[in-house]
């Protein structure tokens, strides 16, 4: 099965996808879209497809926003670390990795300008802010600004057959990592101030992620200590989520090879900068992992439209392909080792 899996992932690359993310410099029709790009499963970026957004030389100015939104409330989510939504430790103050689970965010309601102030205030180790609510923000906690963009983008919502279920807004720093993880959608991810870099893996490399089931935990964040308390959620409830973090620090970067070789060993992910006025078209189930640096106006902005996908028979092959259970021969043969060492260490202090 090793063959046949890593074949799998030399096929879809060299057959389809290539080795880089294709860049269109003018949006495509809706019949090109669908044709080279959602059927084949297959990302882009697209240039000059938000020119005409209002929101591309407004939002630039902080305080724009700050005036529109001044009496609006919105949901700031805050870790102390940047990572929402995450596999963590448990105390996320010590190198313990043995007791993992997925940390959620911090989520209070601030009047925008006071949540402004607090993304533009992070501090990684102490308290990163970052508006990220999802859940159709910004079409509800943000439509005083809606006017300032598109409500779809018009060829992607003719070529699907449907409007968004969803239009999110995204206001952060570089202090703030999105995880790797994939969505049961089409996502158009529109940048409007700044550059987003995404780290991207197809459905077909998903034995490369080590997604495991891990407890769920909510981390509440208490204003007059300034302190952060990591908690599992009772009753206690597990979601799948990928192990790997691809930019370990360098003290970690040994055993996290070791640990994920077929992420570190295999294929190069693909990896592309969506620059302001650019969107990516990121397809269904493809994994991605995204960091962000900031615009001249000292944030990162973008705004991403969740159209639903079709679950057809490329949705039945990718739960086949993630039910075959796959190791590596070398890491079996690693964890082998290690067990041998184990017991004659165990044979010796006896």
């Amino acid at each position: 099965m090793e063959k046949e899996i890593h074949d799998l992932w030399r096929e879809v690359r060299e057959l389809s996808l290539g080795t880089e993310i294709d860049r269109l410099d003018t949006p495509p029709s809706p019949i090109q879209f669908i044709r080279d790009y959602v059927s084949q499963s297959k990302p882009c970026v697209i240039s000059k497809a938000i020119s005409h957004w209002p929101a591309l030389k407004l939002w630039s100015d902080p305080s724009y926003l700050a005036a529109s939104l001044s009496d609006d409330l919105v949901s700031l989510h805050l870790t102390p670390n940047g990572s929402a939504d995450a596999v963590t430790p448990m105390n996320h103050h010590d190198g313990n990795t043995e007791n993992l689970c997925f940390a959620s965010a911090h989520v209070e309601k601030l009047l925008f300008t006071e949540a402004l102030h607090a993304v533009k205030s992070s501090c990684k180790g102490r308290n990163v802010a970052y508006l990220q609510q999802q859940n159709d923000c910004f079409r509800t906690e943000y439509s005083n600004v809606c006017l300032d963009c598109d409500g779809d983008i018009a060829w992607a919502t003719e070529a699907l057959g449907c409007s968004p279920e969803a239009v999110n807004l995204w206001i952060g720093t570089d202090l703030s990592v999105t995880s790797f993880h994939k969505d049961h959608y089409e996502n158009l991810y529109a940048v409007v101030s700044g550059e987003k870099h995404f780290l991207l893996l197809p459905p077909t490399d998903v034995h490369r992620l080590y997604v495991q089931e891990y407890p769920v935990a909510n981390y509440s964040y208490n204003r007059d200590s300034e302190e952060f308390k990591l908690e599992l959620e009772q009753p206690m409830k597990y979601v799948p989520w990928c192990s790997v973090d691809p930019y370990p620090s360098p003290e970690k970067e040994a055993s996290e090879r070791s640990k994920f070789p077929l992420f570190f060993d295999g294929p190069k992910p693909f990896h592309c900068t969506v620059k302001a006025g650019e969107i990516l078209y990121l397809p269904s189930m493809w994994f991605h992992h995204v960091s962000q640096t900031q615009g001249d106006g000292g944030y990162t902005i973008a705004v991403n439209y969740w159209y639903d996908m079709q679950f057809d028979v490329k949705y039945a092959y990718f739960n086949f392909l993630q039910s075959v259970p796959y190791e590596s021969s070398s890491l079996i043969s690693k964890l082998s080792g290690r067990e041998d060492e184990d017991s004659e260490s165990s044979d010796a202090e006896v």
